[in-house]
């Protein structure tokens, strides 16, 4: 017993991950290979869209200043700049929107909208404001599958290192480290794998969802309120330059 504990101990000072991941069941190789591109993966996502959220909040802020100088021509250029806010194309939205409306109603838009022009108006704000929102919830999902399917995915590979554990226990007649410590680091590499996974993902997608977002569908829900109301109560003092624009 002494002896193949001298030697179980000269395998583990050299211990080699690699070496035990190409040695491990073809099921177990599966199981890590599965983890780690849900890990690359969930990486590419996380960095993708903290670029994505924060662009999109700079953005948002930079139009917003210029949306309160009260000019809806300088308002309508800051927005064809800033296509990364959400505030931006609801705000371009709804400025096509009212143009159409310009164009085929009876009266100017200077003197407001009536009831029939808001309800247009507001559909169509309220449709941008929500391809928005799904626009910038895009991954996201991933991050969620990936930081709750993980660990069980993990712990999956774990229950297959603990039945070869158990499988060379019956092979070699004897329960010593030497004949149970392979199947067992399988099964603990398994479940490490399954967290380093998850850990990532998870965290992400709450900061995610729970704090960026969250702050930006707030911030377009608001601006889609006042866009409405500023329209309705002082309407346009001239054509929209969309039209000029050619769209």
């Amino acid at each position: 017993m002494i002896l193949a504990g001298t030697a179980l101990g000269g395998r583990l000072a050299g211990f080699d991950m690699i070496e035990l991941v190409l040695q491990a069941s073809w099921i177990a190789q599966l199981v890590l290979l599965l983890l780690a591109v849900i890990s690359i993966v969930s990486w590419a996502v996380i960095v993708f869209k903290w670029r994505e959220l924060r662009r999109a909040a700079q953005d948002s802020e930079a139009f917003l200043e210029v949306y309160h100088e009260g000019s809806l021509d300088r308002a309508y250029a800051a927005a064809r700049q800033l296509d990364h806010s959400p505030l931006a194309a609801v705000f371009l939205a709804g400025y096509a929107e009212a143009g159409r409306i310009q164009r085929y109603a009876d009266k100017a838009l200077a003197r407001g909208l009536d009831e029939g022009q808001m309800r247009r108006l507001a559909r169509e704000i309220e449709w941008t404001a929500s391809r928005e929102g799904l626009r910038l919830e895009r991954g996201l999902s991933f991050l969620a599958t990936a930081g709750s399917a993980s660990p069980f995915i993990g712990l999956f590979g774990t229950v297959i290192g603990i039945i070869n554990a158990f499988h060379n226990i019956g092979q070699a007649g004897t329960a010593s480290l030497a004949v149970v410590a392979p199947g067992i680091a399988e099964a603990l590499i398994a479940t490490a794998v399954g967290l380093f996974a998850a850990i990532p993902a998870t965290i992400a997608y709450n900061a995610f969802v729970g704090n960026q977002l969250r702050s930006l569908t707030t911030a377009v829900d608001l601006f889609g309120a006042q866009f409405q109301d500023d329209l309705k109560r002082t309407g346009a003092a001239a054509e929209p330059p969309v039209r000029r624009a050619g769209g």
